[in-house]
C-alpha cells in the first residue's frame, strides 16, 4: 500500500489542535479543523441553529491560532488552508481526508467516544492518529475495528508544534509497519520534525525523563535551600539547557499540567523504581492549591508586576511564600565556568567544584542520568531515541547518554560507588568496552552502545550533510579563526562561519574573498552555511564602538569598503552562490544572504536589516540590495510611480522589521519567491548544495555589472520626511529616530537628484558608506550601541 497525505483533519480545536492545524497549513496541506457544537449554556453569541454558532469552537480555535505569540502560522495568509466545522455537521467531509489527527481532551473515554463516532466516515486508506501525551495506544486501539487498528498510532507533537522539533511515534501492537514508516517519513520530510520511536509507556520518552528531572530539581531545591534564581541559573544555558531553565519552564507549561503528567506515571508505572519520586513535593502542592500555577494564573515561581509604570519580575521566596525582587545568585564556580565555550567544559568544571553550585548540579544531573539508564528497553529500544527526544522535545543541548559521556562514564560511576548509590547495569556494561563511553565516533560514522560490548552506527537521516563529519574526513580546504572552506563533494564548496555567534569580522571577510577565488578556480558552486545556533547575528558591534569612540574614521571607512566588496563578490561570483540561512540572520548576516543572490532557507529563519535599532543603517549593500529587490518586476516605462516600492524598502529597514519565517522574508523581499524553503532544518545544507549544483548544471551566468537603478530622488525624500514628521508629532518616534529616517531616505531615494535618474550600484554603496560614517560620529548612535551591548535591548533616545 502506497500512502499519501493530500488533505488532513484535526479534531479538537483547543490550543494544541488549532496549532497543529496551523502547522499542517504551513506545510501546504489543506486541513479540516473540527470541534464540538457549543453545548447549552455556552457563552457563544448568535442563533444556535446557524453554522457560525455551531462552528464557534473551531472558528475560535483558528482565530486564537492567528493571534498566537509566538506565531503559529508562517504567514497569516496560510490560514486560508484551514476549514472549520463541527463533529455533528461535517463528518462526511472526513471521507476525503487522508489523515485524521485527534487532539481532544486527555481522557480515554472522550477519545473512545470520538473514535466510535468517526470510524464509519474514514476512507479505507485513511490513517488515524492521536496526539495524546501519555495515554496508552493499546487502550485507545482496543475499540477500533481490526482493519483500522492497522492504520492507528500515536503521533505526539510537542507544543508549540511549529517550533518544537520532536515528534514521538508510538505504534500499537498491530499497526502496519508501512503506516508507521510512512508517518515517520512524512513527519520528517513534510512537517520538518525529528522522529523518535517510543514504546507504549506512561508519558512516552521526553516527558518521562524531563518531568523526572524537574522533580529532582524541586526536591533538591527545597531540601538544600536553593532560591528560585539560583536554580534557574544552574539549570539553563550554563549546562546546555534553554534560557527558561527549570522553574521558568514550569511557569510556562503550568504546574497543573506538570501535576497531571506526574500522576500519569505514578498511576500507570507501578514497577518504576522511582515511582514515589513522582509524588509532588508539599510546596508544589501548596502552589497549586493557591493557584500559583504559572503564567496562565499570573503567578508561579515568578510574578510580573508594575512599578513606576515599568514591568518588574518578582521571585517566589519558598521560605515565606511571598514574592520579592529578584536577587542575583553568587557562585564563584559559575563565574569561572561561564567563560568556557562549551557546555561540556562548563559541566566538567562545575562537577569538580566543591561549592553549592557543584553540589546542586551533581545531585540533580546524576539522579537524571541514573534514571535514564534504567529506562533503556522500557520507554525506547535504544539510547539514541532517548537522547534525541530530550534534545528535540526539551531543547537540551545534550541528551542524558551524551551527558554521561561528557561527564565521563567512569568518573560518574566511581562517584556513585563512593556514595553507595546503585550503578546501573548498562553503565557497568559500557565500562567493559574499550571506549568506556555510550557513543564512539570517527571520520566514518557515529556509533551508539547496544549491549553485549558492541556499538552500532547511528542512522544518518536522509538528505542531510554534516560539516563536522566532513572536517573529520579532512575535507577542509582552508580555514582561519572565523571561517572555513569545506569540500562538500560533487564540485560544491561550503563557506562555514564559526566565530563567536558567527559575528562577521576581518577573519570572515578574508575567508569570503578566499571562498570566491577558490570556487571560481576549482569548484562549480558555493554554499554559505554552517551548523551553529544561528546563521549569523551581524557584524562585531563592540569593535565598531571602540573604533568610533577612538574616532578612527579611516579604519571604519576601510572596514565598510571591505564589507561591501565582500557582499558584491558573492553577488558577482562566476559560479552560483547559495546562502543557507537558518535561525537568526540579522544585520550583516542578512546582507550576506542578500549578496549571495540565491538561497535555500530553513522555514524558521529570522531575517532582518536591524541596524536602525542601534542608530545605524545597513552599509554592507543591504539598502542597495533591498531597493533593487523591491523594484524587480516593476515595468521600466515612463509614468510608473516607483515611490510605493521605495517606501516598502524604507519601512522594512526603518521600522526594523524582522521576518519571523522564511515565508515572511519573501513578503519583505529579503528572500526571493524562487528561493527554496525547508521545514526540516537538518536538510538545509543538503538542499542548498543541490540548488548550487543545479544552477551550475544549467549553465549559470552571473548577473550583469552594468545594472542601472531608477531612483525617486528629492521628491521621494520629501514624501518620507513628511511621513516622519507626522510620526514625530504623534510621539510614535523620537527626534533622533526621525533624523535616522531622513538619512535612510537619502540612500533609498538616491540622494538629491531628479525623479527617474538612473544610478549605479556603486553610487548607492557610496551613499551607504557616507551615511554610516556620519552616524558613527553621532553621540546618540554611540549611546544606542552601548545600550544594546549592555542590555541586549534597543534604546530610544
Amino acid at each position: 500500500m502506497n500512502y499519501s497525505i493530500d488533505r488532513a483533519a484535526v479534531i479538537g480545536a483547543g490550543v494544541m489542535g488549532a496549532s497543529l492545524a496551523a502547522h499542517l497549513a504551513n506545510a501546504g496541506i489543506p486541513t479540516l479543523l473540527l470541534d464540538i457544537v457549543p453545548p447549552d449554556g455556552a457563552s457563544v453569541d448568535g442563533d444556535p441553529e446557524s453554522r457560525a454558532y455551531r462552528d464557534a469552537f473551531a472558528r475560535g480555535g483558528l482565530k486564537s491560532a492567528l493571534k498566537a505569540s509566538p506565531a503559529a502560522f508562517y504567514i497569516k495568509e496560510t490560514a486560508a488552508l484551514v476549514e472549520t466545522g463541527n463533529v455533528e455537521d461535517d463528518l462526511e467531509k472526513l471521507r476525503n481526508v487522508d489523515w485524521v489527527l485527534e487532539a481532544v481532551t486527555e481522557k480515554l473515554d472522550i477519545k473512545e467516544s470520538l473514535f466510535e463516532r468517526i470510524v464509519g466516515y474514514l476512507n479505507p486508506t485513511a490513517i488515524l492518529t492521536s496526539n495524546t501525551s501519555g495515554l496508552s495506544v493499546e487502550s485507545m486501539a482496543a475499540i477500533l475495528p481490526d482493519d483500522l487498528k492497522k492504520r492507528f498510532l500515536v503521533t505526539h507533537f510537542f507544543n508549540p508544534p511549529r517550533y518544537m522539533r520532536l515528534l514521538e511515534i508510538v505504534p500499537n501492537s498491530v499497526t502496519d509497519r508501512a503506516v508507521t514508516e510512512f508517518m515517520a517519513d512524512f513527519g520528517e520530510d513534510v512537517l520538518g520534525k525529528g522522529i523518535v520511536y517510543a514504546k507504549d509507556t506512561p508519558n512516552f520518552i521526553a516527558n518521562r525523563i524531563g518531568v523526572f528531572s524537574i522533580i529532582s530539581v524541586y526536591r533538591t531545591m527545597i531540601e538544600r535551600g536553593y532560591t528560585v534564581e539560583e536554580v534557574d541559573l544552574l539549570t539553563g544555558p550554563l549546562i546546555g539547557r534553554p534560557k527558561s531553565a527549570s522553574l521558568r519552564t514550569t511557569d510556562l507549561v503550568g504546574l497543573d499540567t506538570l501535576a497531571h503528567t506526574c500522576d500519569t506515571v505514578y498511576d500507570r508505572a507501578p514497577n518504576d523504581e522511582q515511582r514515589e519520586f513522582f509524588k509532588l513535593p508539599e510546596f508544589v502542592e501548596r502552589m497549586i492549591k493557591e493557584n500559583r500555577i504559572g503564567e496562565k494564573a499570573g503567578q508561579g515561581f515568578y510574578k510580573k508586576t508594575k512599578k513606576d509604570g515599568k514591568t518588574e519580575i518578582l521571585s517566589l521566596d519558598l521560605k515565606t511564600f511571598d514574592y520579592r525582587p529578584k536577587k542575583r545568585p553568587a557562585f564563584p564556580s559559575v563565574d569561572l565556568a561561564q567563560n568556557m565555550e562549551s557546555a561540556s567544559e562548563r559541566i566538567a568544571a562545575l562537577m569538580a567544584a566543591e561549592d553549592r553550585a557543584g553540589e546542586f548540579l551533581w545531585r540533580t544531573l546524576s539522579e537524571a542520568l541514573v534514571y535514564s539508564a534504567h529506562r533503556i528497553g522500557e520507554i525506547a529500544d535504544d539510547i539514541v531515541q532517548i537522547d534525541n527526544a530530550m534534545k528535540w522535545g526539551f531543547n537540551w543541548e545534550m541528551g542524558p547518554f551524551e551527558l554521561w559521556d561528557a561527564m565521563g562514564v567512569e568518573r560518574v560511576a566511581k562517584r556513585l560507588g563512593k556514595e553507595g548509590r546503585e550503578i546501573p547495569k548498562v553503565v557497568e556494561a559500557v565500562l567493559e568496552t574499550k571506549s568506556k563511553s555510550f557513543y564512539e565516533e570517527d571520520e566514518k560514522s557515529r556509533r551508539f552502545f547496544i549491549g553485549e560490548g558492541r556499538h552500532e552506527s547511528v542512522r544518518e537521516p536522509a538528505n542531510t550533510i554534516s560539516l563536522a563529519r566532513l572536517k573529520k574526513q579532512n575535507k577542509v580546504v582552508k580555514k582561519n579563526a572565523g571561517a572555513s572552506l569545506i569540500d562538500m563533494g560533487d564540485g560544491i564548496l561550503c563557506l562555514e562561519f564559526h566565530s563567536k555567534m558567527n559575528a562577521i569580522g576581518a577573519d570572515i571577510m578574508q575567508m569570503v574573498t578566499a571562498a570566491v577565488n577558490e570556487t571560481e578556480a576549482n569548484y562549480e558552486g558555493l554554499v554559505v552555511g554552517n551548523e551553529g545556533t544561528n546563521f549569523c547575528v551581524g557584524a562585531n558591534l563592540m569593535l565598531l564602538l571602540f573604533e568610533a569612540q577612538e574616532e578612527n574614521w579611516e579604519d571604519i571607512d576601510l572596514v565598510i569598503r571591505s564589507f561591501q566588496k565582500m557582499t558584491m563578490s558573492l553577488k558577482y561570483c562566476k559560479r552560483p552562490v547559495v546562502a543557507a540561512p537558518f535561525g537568526m540572520a540579522l544585520g550583516g548576516g542578512c546582507e550576506v544572504v542578500l549578496g549571495a543572490g540565491h538561497a535555500y532557507a530553513s522555514a524558521e529563519t529570522y531575517l532582518g536589516l536591524v541596524e536602525m535599532g542601534v542608530g545605524l543603517i545597513p552599509a554592507g549593500g543591504g539598502c542597495k540590495e533591498l531597493l533593487i529587490r523591491n523594484l524587480e518586476g516593476v515595468p521600466r516605462v515612463e509614468g510608473v510611480d516607483l515611490f510605493p516600492f521605495v517606501r516598502a524598502a524604507f519601512e522594512t529597514i526603518g521600522f526594523v522589521r524582522v521576518a519571523t519565517s522564511a515565508e515572511e522574508a519573501k513578503q519583505l523581499r529579503l528572500l526571493r519567491a524562487e528561493d527554496g524553503v525547508s521545514m526540516n532544518p537538518a536538510r538545509v545544507l543538503h538542499y542548498a548544495k543541490a540548488k548550487a549544483k543545479g544552477l551550475a548544471s544549467q549553465g549559470y551566468r552571473r548577473p550583469s555589472r552594468a545594472i542601472q537603478i531608477p531612483v525617486v530622488g528629492e521628491s521621494g525624500i520629501a514624501s518620507i520626511k513628511a511621513h516622519l514628521y507626522m510620526l514625530r508629532e504623534g510621539n510614535f518616534i523620537s527626534e533622533y529616530d526621525a533624523y535616522l529616517g531622513e538619512t535612510l531616505a537619502t540612500i533609498l531615494c538616491g540622494g538629491r537628484v531628479r525623479t527617474g535618474t538612473m544610478v549605479s550600484e556603486q553610487y548607492l554603496l557610496d551613499l551607504e558608506r557616507e551615511v554610516f560614517l556620519g552616524l558613527c560620529g553621532q553621540r546618540k548612535t554611540l549611546e544606542r550601541i552601548q545600550h544594546m551591548l549592555k542590555k541586549g535591548k534597543p534604546l530610544r533616545n
